[in-house]
């Protein structure tokens, strides 16, 4: 198997496909290629795997929103290198709508549920029931169950002590222009992240494990839990920031507790993080309303 072929295998199977699917050995250059042009923001003949969002093409005329699960490695909104491949750019093409416009985002290497408004006239509407903190937010992730570290920054408070979880995790982040990684800092708190540990995860047959950074998530150091993340506050890389301030970097993060620098057409390991489930009460109709993503968490 060549060079090529090893990438896109490496490439669907992240994403839960067999290179048989795509009859690799005969297409490997063909999809590779026109990979690499869609990332540079190029025409490509191929609907490409991390860009795909599930949706109902079906959706009513009078629906005011479009709730996509995103996957992994799929930005919210043209930036940098980004331009087509990014929910939004794929979902006005795909629907033939320009005016949609995101309610609120999720970072590239988040996957989840998204929320995107049609009628400019109810923009306003949606994007302030986020900027106000109106929406409730569930996040789900992988990361060691090793005991939690004492951070530097910021406070640790139990719920139920002395049980080490539920805690509420509370300190000071700064994210500086041009850098990408936040930290934490002595001031006012401005990030509070409630915590609750779950189930051990244990790798599904034939899975295997990345090298991890040094003491962050590798077979050979902790088991694997399932965390439960409750964001009170929305600032850059809030969660991820907060898990590693605990020892408990999240499984596939390349920024925490160190950036690790990886080609960008390596899919091989998303970050094990999703926006699992949002509430809110529709601003516009009073509804109540939930979503919850499929996206799975493995190793």
């Amino acid at each position: 198997m060549t060079i090529i072929q090893e990438k896109a295998g490496k490439f669907l199977a992240a994403h839960g496909m067999a290179a048989e699917a795509v009859n690799l050995r005969e297409n490997a250059d063909v999809f590779i290629g026109e990979m690499e042009r869609g990332l540079k923001g190029e025409e490509s003949s191929l609907f490409m795997i991390p860009t795909y969002i599930s949706i109902d093409k079906q959706i009513p005329a009078g629906e005011r929103i479009i709730v996509v699960d995103k996957p992994h490695f799929l930005a919210t909104m043209p930036r940098g290198m980004w331009y087509r491949e990014t929910a939004l750019i794929r979902l006005r093409e795909r629907l033939g709508e320009p005016d949609i416009t995101p309610a609120h985002r999720l970072d590239r290497m988040t996957a989840g549920v998204l929320v995107f408004v049609r009628d400019p006239a109810c923009r306003g509407a949606y994007q302030m029931l986020f900027q106000n903190k109106q929406a409730t937010k569930v996040y789900e992730c992988l990361a060691s169950c090793a005991p939690i570290r004492r951070p530097r920054f910021g406070t640790i408070t139990q719920a139920e002590p002395p049980r080490p979880f539920p805690l509420l995790r509370r300190s000071h982040i700064t994210k500086e222009r041009g850098t990408l990684a936040a930290f934490e800092e002595p001031g006012a708190v401005n990030a509070e992240t409630l915590i609750e540990r779950g189930e051990l995860i244990l790798p599904s047959a034939g899975g295997r494990w990345r090298e991890a950074p040094e003491g962050g998530p590798h077979p050979g150091n902790h088991p694997i839990c399932r965390y439960t993340l409750h964001p009170r506050t929305g600032k850059t890389h809030q969660l991820r920031v907060h898990m590693n301030s605990l020892g408990l970097p999240i499984v596939g993060d390349d920024f925490y507790p160190r950036i690790q620098t990886r080609p960008y057409d390596d899919f091989s390991q998303p970050l094990q993080l999703v926006a699992r489930v949002l509430r809110f009460t529709d601003p516009i109709t009073g509804e109540k309303r939930e979503f919850v993503s499929r996206v799975p968490l493995k190793i």
